[in-house]
């Protein structure tokens, strides 16, 4: 498998990086591994219209579950919801960006 001469990058919406960075800026202070890059990215999306690489993204979501493992038995149940939800919306994200850009009609 050859590398990929371009970064794949993920557009997500506003409210979808807010919530990220609110809930990376709780995994920075349990300093989970990776959690204060991806904040400090997430923090910076709104100067590039919210377009992220792929590999922060797919980092920041991995932060997250960790950080909703971690506080599981400490948290709310509706807060521990919404880490895992924007997480898994991260992580999806992610996924929709290894889809080819063809349609199936192609296929």
């Amino acid at each position: 498998m050859t590398s990929s001469p371009f970064q794949r990058t993920i557009a997500l919406p506003a409210p979808v990086c807010e919530q990220a960075a609110q809930h990376l800026e709780q995994a920075a202070h349990r300093s989970i591994d990776g959690a204060a890059v991806s904040l400090k990215a997430f923090r910076a999306a709104a100067d590039t219209d919210f377009v992220l690489p792929a590999s922060v993204v797919e980092q920041a979501a991995a932060c997250l579950l960790v950080l909703a493992t971690e506080t599981a038995q400490s948290v709310r149940p509706s807060a521990l919801r919404a880490t895992i939800s924007v997480a898994l919306r991260l992580r999806d994200a992610v996924e929709l960006s290894h889809q080819p850009a063809l349609s199936s009609r192609f296929w």
